[in-house]
């Protein structure tokens, strides 16, 4: 089962052989053209198909059946510098990509299946080693099969989720470090519900953690930074909760989402110290018959943030040298800021096209470390900018 399945994913990540960052932590602020254009609100706000892993109770305002065929084109801009000078990260390009489908199958059942990458961050200075030779790359892809029952105006879904992943943590620090890409599968699962009433409409998701296990990546990583007695291979999805509405009159439709990803739980982040992210997403969509324009605003305060080397090692055993600079150089999801823009534009009464551009402003931070004898101070650049297309069909 799971050779059949790594098989069907080679194509789709054959397209993304570089590494990502997506912008919340390692988590897209949304998957779709529509949902980036409106700034990843989702929860909420009725995005056909596409919603079907975003809050699978949505996919009950389809009339008949929608498959959308789309992808992201990722291009983070990073540079590291551990005081030699600043180095760019050649991961700076990636394809992102997503299928969905939806039908209705009766007035009150509605089903779906899709394949959509959702997650994935990394970094390529395997030419410098004044920042270790450092090279990591995460990518996650998710199967998802929503299922919602609709009576009146509130709808259930449930979407078993099929998650694929693969981890690779290399670099030179004194000895070449590295097992080679890991990969592995796991299920979890999301909960989505919705209630319309005049123009409004409420949403509600939880998604569950999905336990992952890349075997020799964060172990001897660790091990070859000082932490020893360090064993784990787990990196987690983190469990996600959040609520969403959107008012639409006419023309006008804005949307708002909040939620938290739950980093500080999930087995891996917690021992790099990552923090919980509250995420705020608002979308603003003006549609005719024929197309529509989109604008959105995402904000999340970084994940990772600088530990004190006071307090020499934490609870798994890293020092906080070694998280410092292993998180900015290796995984910097420092940016916090997305403005969004796209549209739709309608072909004919079966087939529509969706287009969005997602800019995350320039970051800069700086983070004390050593190597066990002198100091120095890792610092990190980090912008991004994407487009995201999806060609629709209803029938």
């Amino acid at each position: 089962m799971k050779k059949t399945i790594k098989l069907a994913v080679v194509a789709a990540l054959a397209l993304g052989t570089t590494s990502a960052f997506a912008t919340n932590g390692s988590n897209l602020i949304g998957t779709g053209a529509k949902a980036r254009a409106m700034g990843g609100a989702t929860i909420g706000i009725a995005q056909g198909a596409e919603s079907g892993l975003s809050n699978g109770a949505l996919i009950t305002s389809i009339d008949g059946t929608e498959i959308a065929f789309g992808g992201t084109l990722f291009m983070p801009k990073v540079s590291t510098n551990f005081g030699a000078g600043a180095t760019d990260s050649e991961a700076d390009m990636s394809m992102i990509p997503e299928v969905s489908i939806a039908t209705k199958i009766s007035d009150n059942f509605y089903a779906g299946i899709g394949m959509w990458g959702t997650a994935g961050m990394g970094v390529d200075y395997r030419v410098d080693p004044n920042v270790m030779r450092m090279v990591t790359n995460l990518q996650l892809m998710q199967f998802g099969v929503p299922l919602a029952y609709k009576m009146n105006d509130f709808s259930l879904a449930i979407t078993p989720v099929l998650q694929y992943g693969s981890l690779d943590i290399n670099y030179n620090n004194g000895a070449n470090v590295g097992a080679g890409v890991a990969q592995d599968l796991a299920f979890g699962f999301n909960f989505g519900a919705s209630y319309e009433i005049a123009g409004v409409t409420i949403g509600a998701i939880y998604k569950s953690e999905i336990e992952m296990e890349y075997k020799g990546q964060l172990s001897n990583a660790l091990q070859n930074f000082g932490a020893t007695t360090y064993t784990n291979d787990t990196l987690s999805t983190p469990a996600e909760i959040g609520i969403g509405a959107s008012y639409k009159i006419n023309e006008h439709t804005i949307a708002l989402d909040y939620k938290q990803i739950a980093w500080s739980s999930a087995a891996g982040y917690e021992d790099f110290e990552w923090e919980d992210q509250d995420v705020i997403s608002i979308g603003y969509e003006y549609a005719t018959d024929g197309w529509a324009a989109r604008i959105g605003y995402n904000y999340a305060a970084s994940p990772i943030s600088e530990q004190s080397l006071a307090g020499g090692l934490n609870a798994a055993g890293i020092s906080y040298a070694a998280i410092n600079a292993l998180n900015l150089s290796g995984f910097p999801a420092i940016v916090e800021s997305h403005i969004t823009l796209g549209g739709s534009y309608t072909l004919n009464k079966q087939t529509s096209v969706d287009l969005a551009y997602v800019y995350a402003p320039e970051v800069t931070e700086s983070y004390a470390s050593h190597n066990g004898v002198n100091p120095f101070t890792v610092t990190t650049t980090h912008s991004q900018t994407s487009l995201s297309a999806a060609v629709n069909f209803n029938f």
